[in-house]
C-alpha cells in the first residue's frame, strides 16, 4: 500500500504532528552526506573479522559445536558466556547505517511476564504493549518462553530495545510491530511470522495519549517516519503484506542476521502448533487466513514514487538469508542509498533486487542463486523508466557470487568522482564468504552462562 503522511492514525492531532516534525529533524540530523564511508568502515569491519573458510556451499543441519561467531557484528558479543548479565553490550556492536543506534542501553530493564494483550488503550503492566509505551529509555526482556499474539499493532517509542535473547518468543497470528515517528529502536532475537492485517480502533501509542487508528497493513515491522533502528538477528516469515517496510523519510537503518522465509507459502496451521508444542503450550487456534495472491514484498524501502522526502533513506542489509519461500523484492527500492552487502539469496521466484526513482544500489559480497526458470535469473528489475533513463541510475555490483545463471544488471558511470580517491575504497569480503558469514541468520538459541 501507498502510504500518507498519517497511515493508519486516524486524528492526526497536535501530539502527533509534534512528532512528525521531531522525527523528521532526527531524520535530517541522522542523515550522512557521504554515505560511502559508512560503506566503507562496514567492510573494514568484514575485512577484519573474516579469515579462513570461504566455502559456497550452506552448511546442512543445525551446528553443535562450540560458539562460532563468523561475522563482526556477531562477533562483537556472541561468544560472551556473560552475555545474559551484560545484553547492553549488544548496543556497541551495530555496523552500518544504523550504527549510532544505542536503543535502551541508557535505560533500565523492563522484563515481560504475560503474554497477552487484551486492553489496547490501557495495558496490563508486564505485558510487551505496556513496555513499549513507557516514555523513559528501557532495555525489554522476557522473564520466559512465550507466542504473543497482537490484537492491534504494537506501536513503539522512542530508546527502546526489545531484546529475545534467553527465551524463544513469537510475535505472531496477530498484528505486527509499527514504529513511527521515533528514533533509536533496537528489535533483535524474536520470531516474527503470520502477522494479519489489524482492524483499527482505540490504542494507546504513549503513557499519556491514545488515539483512533485504521486498519494496519500487516507488516511484520513497519519503520514509518523514523531513523536510528537495527533489526538484527530476527526470524521472519508469512506476514500479510511485507516482512519489513521503510518508509516515509525512514533513515540510518541497519537490517542484519536475520533469515527470511516462506512469505508466500501457506503453510501456518502446520507451523503454528509445531512452534507452540515447542515451548510446551497448547494451540487452542491454530488457524490462519490465506496470504492473498503471493505477490507481497519481503522488504520495501520506500512506498511512494511521488514523495522526494525518501532521498535522505540509506540502509544497510548486510548478513541475511533471503531463503525458501520468497518471490521478489528483497527489497524494492525507491529514491535513497542502499548498502547490500554479503546477504546470501538462495531462493527467489521473479527476482531480487528491484527499485524504482533512480535509487543507488550498492551490492557488494552477496551470492545469488538463480531459480531453474530461464525467465528469472536476472538479480534486479527496474520500473518505472525505460533504458535511456535507468541507465543513469548508480546500480554497482562488486564481488557478487553469480550462481544457477543469475547476472546482475549493472548501470550508471563507474568511474563517476566520489567524495574521496578509489584507492580509499576498501572492498567487501567477496560472495564465497557468505555461507559462512550468514550460518547463523535468524533468532538465536541464547542459554544463559554460555556463548549464544
Amino acid at each position: 500500500m501507498v502510504p500518507t503522511l498519517r497511515a493508519h492514525i486516524g486524528d492526526f492531532d497536535e501530539v502527533w504532528q509534534q512528532r512528525a516534525e521531531e522525527a523528521k529533524k532526527a531524520a535530517i540530523d541522522a542523515y550522512h552526506p557521504n554515505p560511502e564511508e559508512v560503506t566503507d568502515h562496514f567492510n573494514t569491519h568484514v575485512n577484519k573479522a573474516t579469515q579462513g573458510s570461504n566455502s559456497t556451499r550452506r552448511s546442512l543441519g543445525k551446528y553443535k559445536g562450540p560458539c562460532l561467531a563468523t561475522n563482526p557484528i556477531d562477533r562483537c558479543w556472541r561468544c560472551h558466556s556473560n552475555w545474559a548479565r551484560n545484553r547492553k553490550r549488544l548496543a556497541n556492536c551495530v555496523l552500518g547505517f544504523g550504527r549510532k543506534t544505542v536503543g535502551g542501553k541508557y535505560g533500565k530493564f523492563y522484563v515481560v511476564t504475560d503474554a497477552s494483550d487484551n486492553d489496547l488503550v490501557n495495558p496490563k503492566p508486564g505485558t510487551l504493549r505496556h513496555a513499549v509505551i513507557q516514555p523513559q529509555p528501557l532495555w525489554i526482556i522476557f522473564a520466559r518462553s512465550m507466542v504473543i499474539r497482537l490484537n492491534e499493532e504494537l506501536i513503539m517509542t522512542s530508546h527502546k530495545t526489545i531484546d529475545g535473547r534467553g527465551a524463544s518468543v513469537h510475535i505472531a497470528y496477530g498484528a505486527g510491530i509499527t514504529i513511527q515517528f521515533v528514533r533509536n529502536v533496537i528489535i533483535h532475537g524474536l520470531h516474527i511470522h503470520d502477522i494479519h492485517a489489524g482492524s483499527g480502533g482505540i490504542i494507546r501509542d504513549s503513557l499519556l495519549h491514545f488515539g483512533y487508528r485504521t486498519a494496519s497493513d500487516g507488516d511484520g515491522i513497519s519503520i514509518f517516519g523514523s531513523s536510528n533502528v537495527w533489526i538484527d538477528h530476527i526470524s521472519m516469515s508469512n506476514c500479510k503484506d511485507g516482512l519489513i517496510d521503510v518508509i516515509q523519510g525512514s533513515t540510518a537503518i541497519t537490517i542484519s542476521n536475520n533469515h527470511f522465509t516462506h512469505h508466500n507459502e501457506v503453510t501456518r496451521t502446520m507451523l503454528m502448533k509445531k512452534i507452540y508444542r515447542s515451548i510446551g503450550l497448547e494451540c487452542d487456534e491454530c488457524e490462519c487466513d490465506d496470504n492473498g495472491d503471493g505477490m507481497v514484498q519481503v522488504m520495501l524501502f520506500g512506498a511512494s514514487d511521488s514523495f522526494l522526502g525518501d532521498k535522505i533513506m540509506q540502509i544497510t542489509v548486510a548478513f541475511n538469508h533471503f531463503g525458501r519461500g520468497l518471490v521478489q523484492r528483497m527489497p524494492r527500492c525507491r529514491w535513497g542509498f542502499f548498502h547490500v552487502v554479503n546477504n546470501d539469496y538462495t531462493h527467489w521466484l521473479m527476482y531480487a533486487i528491484g527499485g524504482s526513482q533512480q535509487p543507488t544500489i550498492i551490492s557488494q559480497g552477496n551470492r545469488f542463486i538463480a531459480p531453474p526458470n530461464l525467465a528469472a535469473k536476472e538479480v534486479t528489475k527496474r520500473d518505472y523508466a525505460g533504458e535511456d533513463v535507468w541507465k543513469q541510475w548508480t546500480w554497482r555490483s562488486e564481488g557478487d557470487l553469480m550462481m544457477n545463471g543469475a547476472f546482475f544488471v549493472k548501470s550508471g558511470n563507474p568511474s563517476k568522482r566520489r567524495p574521496f580517491s578509489k584507492k580509499d575504497m576498501i572492498t567487501a569480503k567477496p560472495g564465497t564468504f557468505v555461507t559462512r558469514l550468514t550460518r547463523f541468520s535468524g533468532a538465536l538459541n541464547c542459554k544463559r552462562k554460555q556463548g549464544c
